[in-house]
């Protein structure tokens, strides 16, 4: 006859020692650094999703799903 016996790892918890819960609201200098690093870049839609989520303070993940288009030379 065979025995099965069950014993837990005991895991360290995943957030242990990280700062849960809301975090600071950034600093003006570390707002421009990050407009400066995604000018530079050329990185149009990080851009867009930066400035939309300063100007109207929707959550990360209502922002990431909003899309940006391009528009076209012609009007």
């Amino acid at each position: 006859m065979y025995l099965l016996t069950y014993h837990p790892k005991t895991r360290p918890p995943w957030n242990k020692g990280r700062l849960i819960g809301q975090k600071p609201p950034l600093k003006p200098r570390e707002i421009w650094s990050i407009l400066v690093r995604l000018q530079i870049a050329k990185r149009s839609r990080d851009l867009a999703l930066f400035n939309i989520a300063l100007d109207s303070k929707l959550r990360g993940c209502d922002t990431v799903r909003l899309r940006v288009s391009v528009a076209s030379d012609r009007f």
